[in-house]
């Protein structure tokens, strides 16, 4: 059951992405992301009821509660990094990308958090960023540095949108990390949201402070709700899994969520990919699954 689970996990998180790209076409993703968090905050508290994990809320202690904050901030600017990416690109190239947090986390752990890397380890994450580099285009790569300072305008690269929803991520498993000792992963994951939901509507009223308000594309809005209770689901089958199954399975098959996410770009997006980005996508699984078990 705990294997039907974790595939389930990977499922819905691939599915998020493409119904998220369906609900960004024309919304501003920014508010995009606002109205989903919502439903994901129902879903996490739920999770924290389910699992019995609530009755620690009044336990957590004030260090614990503030890494938690910090965690939740850096959730919050992945996914408005990502939503913003996915607005701009197309999902088969916003995902890899986006994995590459796996690389940063595991980087910034070793430098700061002191944690050690066996050999076996560097190589995944070797082949791992070898493999998102060919499923880039090569004119992505050679005009990042100059997308990088015009990605914030409108209209420009998705790519420096990407590569900030992978740092910040990045960034949130190491605050995390820092907070969730006396936490348990599923209510730190529902004070997160909390967090998330403020910054998320804070942003929304920063950006309509002018006078100007971004439009709500009804046809849209469903999608965008709908990326929300896969998120929901995601996390639902990845905590599921995690309690009866082992974490060196069930993480590298939730990871793998990224073949889930090209696969429907594939088949709903129309989405063309060539040999070198599906040689890439081989290297990238690999090295996931190498990396994990490392």
């Amino acid at each position: 059951m705990w294997i039907l689970l974790a595939c389930g996990s990977a499922l819905f998180a691939g599915l998020t992405s493409i119904l998220a790209k369906l609900g960004v076409r024309t919304t501003d993703s920014t508010l995009a992301t606002a109205l989903r968090t919502p439903v994901i905050l129902l879903g996490a508290w739920a999770m924290t009821l389910l699992s019995g994990s609530i009755r620690a809320l009044p336990h957590i202690s004030a260090t614990g509660l503030g890494w938690m904050v910090l965690s939740g901030l850096a959730t919050g600017a992945s996914w408005l990094c990502y939503f913003r990416a996915l607005q701009l690109g197309g999902v088969s190239r916003v995902v890899p990308v986006d994995k590459l947090s796996t690389v940063i986390t595991v980087v910034l752990a070793a430098l700061l958090l002191g944690e050690s890397v066996r050999a076996q380890g560097w190589i995944g994450l070797l082949l791992i960023t070898l493999g998102t580099a060919l499923m880039l285009d090569p004119a992505d790569l050679r005009a990042l540095p100059t997308s990088i300072a015009t990605g914030l305008r409108p209209g420009g690269s998705w790519l420096p949108y990407a590569c900030g929803s992978a740092f910040f991520a990045a960034l949130t498993a190491i605050l995390g990390k820092l907070g969730v000792a006396d936490i348990p992963s599923d209510l730190a994951t529902a004070i997160r949201t909390v967090v998330v939901l403020v910054m998320a509507w804070g942003m929304v009223a920063i950006s309509t402070r002018g006078g100007a308000r971004p439009p709500i594309v009804r046809s849209e809005l469903a999608w965008v709700l709908a990326s929300g209770l896969a998120t929901c689901a995601s996390w639902l089958c990845y905590f599921g899994a995690l309690a009866v199954g082992p974490a060196s399975v069930v993480v590298p098959i939730d990871k793998l969520s990224v073949v889930v996410a090209v696969g429907f770009s594939m088949l709903v997006l129309r989405e063309r990919l060539g040999r070198r980005y599906l040689g890439g996508l081989l290297l990238l699984v690999v090295g996931t699954l190498v990396m994990t078990v490392a």
